[in-house]
Protein backbone atom coordinates (compact mmCIF):
# COMPACT_ATOMS: atom_id res chain seq x y z
CA UNK A 1 0.00 0.00 0.00
CA UNK A 2 1.34 3.18 -0.59
CA UNK A 3 2.17 5.97 1.73
CA UNK A 4 -0.58 8.86 0.46
CA UNK A 5 -3.40 5.88 0.49
CA UNK A 6 -1.88 4.94 4.41
CA UNK A 7 -2.37 8.46 5.31
CA UNK A 8 -6.10 8.89 3.87
CA UNK A 9 -7.12 5.71 5.42
CA UNK A 10 -5.85 6.79 8.55
CA UNK A 11 -6.91 10.62 8.47
CA UNK A 12 -11.01 9.11 7.48
CA UNK A 13 -10.59 6.77 10.69
CA UNK A 14 -10.07 9.51 12.77
CA UNK A 15 -12.56 11.78 11.28
CA UNK A 16 -15.26 9.09 11.69
CA UNK A 17 -14.30 8.90 15.32
CA UNK A 18 -15.05 12.89 15.93
CA UNK A 19 -18.65 13.70 16.68
CA UNK A 20 -19.13 16.48 14.11
CA UNK A 21 -20.71 19.18 16.60
CA UNK A 22 -24.81 19.75 15.21
CA UNK A 23 -27.04 22.64 16.21
CA UNK A 24 -30.68 22.67 16.08
CA UNK A 25 -33.16 25.40 15.69
CA UNK A 26 -35.57 25.89 18.46
CA UNK A 27 -38.59 27.76 18.87
CA UNK A 28 -38.67 30.00 21.80
CA UNK A 29 -42.39 31.07 22.64
CA UNK A 30 -42.85 33.69 25.55
CA UNK A 31 -46.66 34.20 26.74
CA UNK A 32 -47.06 37.30 28.88
CA UNK A 33 -49.64 37.37 31.72
CA UNK A 34 -52.22 40.31 32.14
CA UNK A 35 -50.63 42.48 34.14
CA UNK A 36 -51.83 46.03 33.31
CA UNK A 37 -49.41 49.25 33.00
CA UNK A 38 -46.48 49.28 30.29
CA UNK A 39 -45.04 47.25 27.64
CA UNK A 40 -42.33 44.84 29.12
CA UNK A 41 -38.85 44.64 28.25
CA UNK A 42 -37.43 41.05 28.24
CA UNK A 43 -33.94 39.19 27.81
CA UNK A 44 -34.05 35.38 26.57
CA UNK A 45 -31.20 34.09 26.91
CA UNK A 46 -28.90 31.20 27.77
CA UNK A 47 -26.64 30.02 31.17
CA UNK A 48 -24.63 27.32 32.11
CA UNK A 49 -25.48 25.67 35.28
CA UNK A 50 -23.94 27.82 37.42
CA UNK A 51 -25.80 30.94 36.24
CA UNK A 52 -23.26 32.79 34.03
CA UNK A 53 -24.48 34.44 30.64
CA UNK A 54 -23.77 32.50 27.61
CA UNK A 55 -25.45 33.47 24.40
CA UNK A 56 -28.35 36.09 24.13
CA UNK A 57 -31.60 34.36 21.61
CA UNK A 58 -33.94 37.73 21.91
CA UNK A 59 -34.16 41.00 23.41
CA UNK A 60 -37.51 42.52 23.29
CA UNK A 61 -37.85 46.86 23.55
CA UNK A 62 -36.45 49.22 21.03
CA UNK A 63 -35.32 51.94 23.69
CA UNK A 64 -31.75 50.66 24.75
CA UNK A 65 -31.36 52.44 27.94
CA UNK A 66 -34.40 50.20 29.64
CA UNK A 67 -31.84 47.11 28.60
CA UNK A 68 -29.93 48.09 32.04
CA UNK A 69 -33.49 46.75 33.91
CA UNK A 70 -32.83 43.21 32.44
CA UNK A 71 -30.69 42.78 35.25
CA UNK A 72 -28.89 39.11 34.95
CA UNK A 73 -29.09 40.25 30.95
CA UNK A 74 -27.53 43.05 31.12
CA UNK A 75 -24.65 41.87 33.86
CA UNK A 76 -23.84 39.05 31.65
CA UNK A 77 -23.57 40.33 28.34
CA UNK A 78 -22.42 43.46 29.29
CA UNK A 79 -25.02 45.03 26.91
CA UNK A 80 -22.44 44.54 24.12
CA UNK A 81 -24.29 45.44 21.00
CA UNK A 82 -22.95 42.10 19.92
CA UNK A 83 -25.11 40.34 21.83
CA UNK A 84 -28.37 42.01 20.86
CA UNK A 85 -27.58 43.18 17.60
CA UNK A 86 -30.44 41.37 14.85
CA UNK A 87 -31.98 39.83 18.45
CA UNK A 88 -33.77 42.22 19.33
CA UNK A 89 -37.46 44.09 18.39
CA UNK A 90 -40.02 45.72 20.14
CA UNK A 91 -41.37 45.46 23.83
CA UNK A 92 -44.68 42.96 24.25
CA UNK A 93 -47.64 44.15 25.81
CA UNK A 94 -49.58 42.32 28.59
CA UNK A 95 -51.31 39.41 27.78
CA UNK A 96 -49.34 39.02 24.12
CA UNK A 97 -47.27 35.87 22.77
CA UNK A 98 -44.10 36.07 21.28
CA UNK A 99 -42.18 33.61 19.16
CA UNK A 100 -38.63 33.54 17.82
CA UNK A 101 -36.33 30.59 16.61
CA UNK A 102 -32.74 30.82 17.79
CA UNK A 103 -29.97 28.17 16.71
CA UNK A 104 -28.96 25.84 19.93
CA UNK A 105 -25.88 23.74 19.62
CA UNK A 106 -26.75 20.25 19.97
CA UNK A 107 -23.70 19.96 22.52
CA UNK A 108 -25.56 22.31 25.17
CA UNK A 109 -28.84 20.11 25.47
CA UNK A 110 -29.27 17.79 28.62
CA UNK A 111 -25.48 19.43 29.20
CA UNK A 112 -26.69 21.72 32.46
CA UNK A 113 -27.21 24.48 30.73
CA UNK A 114 -30.16 26.89 31.07
CA UNK A 115 -32.54 29.43 29.21
CA UNK A 116 -33.53 32.30 31.20
CA UNK A 117 -35.83 35.24 30.78
CA UNK A 118 -35.15 38.65 32.43
CA UNK A 119 -38.47 41.11 32.29
CA UNK A 120 -38.64 44.51 32.98
CA UNK A 121 -41.78 47.10 32.85
CA UNK A 122 -41.45 50.80 32.70
CA UNK A 123 -42.89 51.96 36.25
CA UNK A 124 -42.94 48.56 37.02
CA UNK A 125 -41.25 45.61 38.62
CA UNK A 126 -37.24 44.42 37.18
CA UNK A 127 -37.04 40.49 37.70
CA UNK A 128 -34.16 38.96 36.96
CA UNK A 129 -34.76 35.01 36.11
CA UNK A 130 -38.59 35.94 36.02
CA UNK A 131 -38.21 32.29 33.83
CA UNK A 132 -35.39 29.60 34.56
CA UNK A 133 -36.08 26.02 32.64
CA UNK A 134 -33.54 23.92 32.47
CA UNK A 135 -32.13 23.12 28.49
CA UNK A 136 -33.04 19.33 28.74
CA UNK A 137 -34.90 16.92 25.60
CA UNK A 138 -37.31 16.16 28.72
CA UNK A 139 -38.98 19.62 28.34
CA UNK A 140 -39.25 20.49 24.49
CA UNK A 141 -42.59 21.22 23.98
CA UNK A 142 -43.29 21.65 27.35
CA UNK A 143 -45.27 24.66 28.99
CA UNK A 144 -43.41 26.28 32.12
CA UNK A 145 -44.64 29.05 34.38
CA UNK A 146 -42.60 32.17 35.19
CA UNK A 147 -42.95 34.37 38.52
CA UNK A 148 -43.87 37.36 37.69
CA UNK A 149 -44.48 38.71 34.13
CA UNK A 150 -43.71 35.48 32.08
CA UNK A 151 -47.02 33.17 32.22
CA UNK A 152 -45.82 30.35 30.15
CA UNK A 153 -42.76 29.94 28.38
CA UNK A 154 -42.42 26.39 25.62
CA UNK A 155 -39.42 25.41 23.60
CA UNK A 156 -39.15 22.81 20.50
CA UNK A 157 -36.84 21.37 18.29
Amino acid sequence: MNKMLKILIATVVILSTIRLSEAKEVTLTTALKNYGGEAAYFAIYLTDSEGVYQQTFWVGGKKLQYYKSLLDWAYGSKKRKTEYDGKSGASLKSGRTFTVKAIIDDALIDAGYQIRIDTAVERGKRIAGDLVTPLISANMGKSVAGTVYVKSFTYAF
